[in-house]
């Protein structure tokens, strides 16, 4: 057992007396930190929104705190820096003008909220790229290489390429947009050029899901015409062989394509009985199984 003095103990209260009087703090100090510490939410999310501008705002749908007192939204930043929108109502408008930002600029906006609710973006869509390319110039060379220049692109959307065969337009390559506003210069072997005339297009499709399309690029080519074998209505019962490298179909009695691709062989063994029908090169027919 330990005794103290009463001179000791008393020594030892007056400097802890001392030390507890520097964390005493004046009225005008804890005002301040109180009213911080009011103003501040006690937990915090964030919406995160990435894409590109189109010229076009972003509207927000922003609910009470579940408290009742003041909105969901805290603060909002569009990269980086913090908006001067109005942001205490209902709904309110992030003006992305504001930033004079070119067409096609990569954009990220964080929206800061209160963690027991969650605004509402109400056209997020308008951060995602559109097609919007124009055509300069498209063409064909004698190699089969198309060769297009485009120019008002303002996102990097995947292009595809399509063929005129068989009486309808075929889908046959693809290829990734650049996505610059003033030009882009794109060069494609083509696989599929037939003998005589061969029309190509190419087209975008961006979230509106309807097609923009080139105007069409032609070529007259010397190649020699497709040929199968065994030959047209005749029974197979292993494989069709054509003459070349072409591109084809195959579709059964009811319609349905069972086989596509391009090259100078089919393989028809695992096929049902029945009567098929081809597309090749810059003909159709039939052969049975």
């Amino acid at each position: 057992m330990i005794y103290l003095s009463n001179r000791v103990i008393l020594s030892l209260t007056n400097k802890f007396s001392t030390t507890m009087t520097r964390f005493v703090f004046s009225k005008k100090q804890i005002l301040p930190i109180l009213m911080v510490i009011l103003t501040m939410p006690a937990m915090a999310g964030t919406i995160l929104l990435e894409g590109n501008y189109h010229g076009r705002n972003l509207y927000v749908q922003n609910p009470f705190a579940s408290e009742g007192v003041g909105f969901c939204t805290f603060e909002v930043k569009v990269n980086g820096q913090v908006t001067t929108d109005e942001i205490n109502s209902s709904a309110f408008e992030i003006d992305l003008s504001f930033f004079q930002l070119n067409l096609g600029s990569p954009i990220e906006i964080r929206i800061s909220h209160k963690d027991d609710c969650k605004p509402k973006i109400v056209n997020p869509e308008v951060l995602k790229p559109m097609s919007t390319f124009d055509v300069a110039s498209i063409g064909i060379s004698k190699n089969g290489v198309l060769a297009m220049t485009t120019t008002n692109e303002t996102g990097e959307l995947p292009y595809t390429i399509e063929q005129f065969r068989w009486n309808k337009w075929v889908e046959v390559g693809e290829f990734d947009g650049k996505g610059n506003p003033e030009k882009n210069d794109y060069e494609i072997q083509l696989t599929t050029v037939h003998n005589g005339q061969n029309r190509f297009r190419v087209k975008q499709t961006d979230h509106k899901t309807k097609p923009r399309y080139s105007f069409e690029a032609k070529t007259t080519s010397p190649l020699p015409e497709i040929t199968f074998q065994p030959g047209e209505g005749k029974k197979v019962s292993d494989a069709i062989n054509f003459s070349d490298n072409t591109l084809y179909e195959v579709y059964n009695a009811y319609g349905n394509i069972i086989a596509k691709g391009v090259g100078k062989r089919v393989d028809v063994a695992g096929f049902e009985k029945g009567t098929y029908y081809l597309n090749y090169g810059t003909s159709t027919g039939t052969f049975k199984r």
